[in-house]
């Protein structure tokens, strides 16, 4: 058997991380036997290599090897994908087809984003891994098969069983040998190797000079917490060599392909414009948002107020109340000031007239509205335009939202999106 390092020079691994050293030696000591694996690890780590080393070093390596992405095929056609399906069986089948478990008979199978399979599809898979035997979609003929299963997840399949989403006893079958790839936020010594790796592909596939980073911009990538992984990293390495005309890349021109990771700690130093350092760093999308809130503190206190005095109104007296004398001097202050940032940058927010009239009818009996502030209702709404607009076309809807087609169809799926 090979050693680590011919194995990672065969099959292109870059890295000498703990981790990524124990997930191939977990590999290869399995790839022998035919026991069922399951590899886990997040989006952009590399999870598909790992079948392939596992194949390519067991008894079954001059065999047929094919991957199969379960969250790329639609809910309605997996079951005629993998087990094949009779002639009539459904709109459409008009005639018998293999499945992928029949065509690959005797070879290996790597079902990916095993964690999108459907509950149905799982109970075939689960019969095929215990007897070997599955039945075509129409038919009830039982069919042998000899086929070692490798899957990959990215989410936590614990939790999925949890929730009903996945199947407890197929989990157990599936993961006898699990191995984990580790982010690439555990692997800070390889961030550059394969940052490297990746620029000097490119400089020759477009046939430019190799760009390289400085020693402050090396630490800036290297702290960086990646929630793309490899698969970022890559992205950002082709941008730069594409799109920079300088070749030293400093960390100034690094964070530009940098975003900030969502709910994540990011040690990138951070450029704030002028324009922004009046108002402690805020952004201005922040900024908006507490002007807003305030906003609507000083409307609720404003209802309050006009209340007050048109109850005043009718016992005939008009005299203001110490509190309410200090709204009132706060609104005229707030309404006679220039808005906290230039509104000339932003079409959301104008200043407020100080001309309008309020009347009585348009304030009292007013209950106070909540306002909700949800990103999942903005997702699902922005999904349902984009889908409308492009016909129900999942391919342009996606990348409208520029997201992947694989994302969008499951967060159709997710937000039951019809």
């Amino acid at each position: 058997m090979m050693d680590l390092q011919q194995v990672k020079q065969r099959f292109g691994i870059i890295g000498n991380s703990e981790g990524l050293n124990r997930a191939l030696e977990v590999a290869l000591q399995v790839a022998p036997t035919d026991i069922s694996v399951l590899v886990m690890g997040e989006s952009g780590t590399g999870k598909e290599i790992m079948p392939q080393v596992i194949h390519h070093f067991g008894q079954r390596k001059h065999n047929d090897y094919i991957a199969v992405n379960c969250g790329a095929i639609p809910e309605g056609t997996i079951d005629s994908e993998l087990f094949g399906h009779e002639k009539g069986s459904f709109t459409g089948a008009i005639s018998d087809r293999k499945g992928y478990f029949e065509v690959v008979d005797g070879g290996t199978i790597f079902l990916d984003e095993l964690g999108e399979m459907p509950l149905q599809t799982q109970a075939r898979l689960l019969r095929v891994l215990e007897s070997g035997e599955f039945i075509r979609v129409g038919s009830s003929k039982v069919i042998k098969t000899n086929v070692r299963v490798i899957a990959a997840t990215n989410i936590n399949l614990e939790d999925a069983i949890k929730k009903g989403k996945f199947r407890e006893d197929l989990y157990y079958r599936l993961s006898t040998v699990p191995i984990k790839l580790p982010p690439l936020r555990e692997r800070r010594k390889d961030i550059h190797l394969l940052f490297r790796k990746f620029a000097g592909d490119f400089a020759e596939k477009y046939r430019m000079p190799n760009v390289h980073l400085n020693q402050e911009a090396v630490q800036v990538l290297t702290n960086y917490p990646w929630p793309g992984n490899i698969r970022q990293l890559k992205n950002v390495a082709e941008q730069i060599s594409v799109v920079e005309n300088e070749r030293e890349i400093t960390p100034e021109i690094l964070v530009k392909y940098l975003p900030v990771p969502q709910n994540k700690s990011s040690n990138l130093p951070a450029l704030i414009p002028q324009n922004e350092q009046s108002y402690g760093g805020m952004s201005e999308r922040d900024l908006l948002h507490k002007v807003l809130f305030d906003m609507r503190k000083d409307i609720t206190e404003l209802k309050k107020l006009v209340s007050g005095i048109m109850q005043g109104a009718d016992s005939g007296d008009f005299h203001f109340t110490e509190g309410q004398n200090a709204i009132l001097e706060k609104i005229n202050n707030d309404l006679s000031h220039d808005p906290p940032y230039n509104a000339n940058n932003s079409s959301a927010y104008q200043q407020l007239p100080n001309n309008v009239i309020y009347s009585p009818q348009d304030i009292h009996d007013h209950e106070e509205v909540e306002e909700i502030l949800s990103l999942e209702e903005k997702e699902k709404e922005l999904i349902k335009k984009a889908l409308e607009k492009h016909r129900g076309k999942r391919k342009y809807a996606a990348k409208e939202l520029g997201i992947s087609e694989r994302t969008l169809y499951r967060k159709i799926k997710e937000y039951d999106l019809k």
